[in-house]
């Protein structure tokens, strides 16, 4: 249902996150996600809006391009 789940985990792996702290940043900057979704997000289950990418690319200290440039 996405195409960036996997390259969303990786990132969140390379800051050392696990889906509980990545889902805290994400609160803090007003996006209100949970780890279950996040999990479903990761692994291509759920669809990911535009507005998201752009919290998520945000939270992840990287630009979208970043987050979509092996697609």
């Amino acid at each position: 249902m996405n195409i960036i789940g996997p390259k969303i985990k990786a990132l969140r792996l390379d800051k050392g996150w696990t889906q509980e702290q990545m889902v805290a940043h994400c609160h803090l900057k007003g996006f209100n996600i949970s780890r279950g979704t996040l999990a479903k997000i990761e692994v291509k289950k759920r669809g990911v809006s535009d507005f998201e990418v752009k919290i998520l690319s945000e939270v992840l200290g990287v630009t979208t391009d970043q987050i979509l440039e092996d697609y």
